[in-house]
């Protein structure tokens, strides 16, 4: 894509599918083969903007960098940091609406890789299924570790959820500040972006009004 058109594309999210692009050789390589590479390329990175890498506080940002990036921020895409998410019999018979409130967001845009901060709401109603509450969190935090956008990540944990639950009553909140907006550009310091991804039951308006309830009194 040449300069121009990426001018012009701008912040604009290029809907392509509901996973995240990859290469077919995405994890042909060890993570410390990826970051002896990602740290020599941005050892030049730093040379380019005329930093002096002799220097003792700058010497090991190429590497800290890279292994940040490797193990740190973008864990997410590899299949083999997936939490199991443990699913029981729903013995009690509960049939209410279940809700996990405040999972922390700490994601990573993949226009400019720059922090989205903010937090999840997921609620489900179980069938013949309930998810160890925790899972739910670690679900958040393996799809958010990942170069991403919002609605993206809305998306992958509503669609993983409602797999592994066997239902599609399922309804996904996400509110984020995303610091492509607020460190660049346009740079507001103070708007958040909200999405919001559901299914099932939460087609209804009078379900998805109970779920906002729940969530704005806390």
């Amino acid at each position: 894509m040449d300069k121009e058109k990426i001018d012009l594309l701008g912040d604009n999210h290029v809907a392509t599918s509901v996973d995240t692009p990859m290469l077919a050789t995405a994890f042909d390589k060890s993570d410390d083969e990826k970051i002896e590479k990602i740290q020599f390329h941005f050892g030049k990175i730093m040379e380019e903007l005329g930093l002096d890498l002799t220097d003792g506080s700058l010497s090991g940002t190429p590497y800290r960098f890279a292994k940040m990036y490797v193990k740190e921020l973008f864990y997410g895409p590899d299949p083999k940091n997936k939490p199991k998410l443990s699913v029981f019999e729903n013995k009690y018979g509960y049939k209410k609406m279940l809700v996990e409130q405040y999972i922390t967001i700490d994601s990573s845009c993949e226009h400019h890789f720059l922090p989205i901060t903010g937090h999840a709401h997921i609620a489900y109603v179980p069938k013949d299924r309930v998810v160890g509450l925790s899972k739910i969190n670690r679900l958040v935090d393996y799809y958010a570790h990942r170069p991403q956008v919002e609605e993206r990540l809305s998306l992958q944990i509503l669609k993983d959820l409602q797999s592994v639950l066997k239902t599609d009553d399922v309804i996904v909140m996400i509110s984020a500040k995303h610091l492509c907006v607020s460190s660049r550009g346009i740079k507001d310091k103070d708007s958040f972006t909200t999405t919001l991804e559901y299914g099932g039951c939460f087609e209804e308006a009078t379900k998805r009004e109970e779920f906002f309830n729940i969530v704005q009194k806390n």
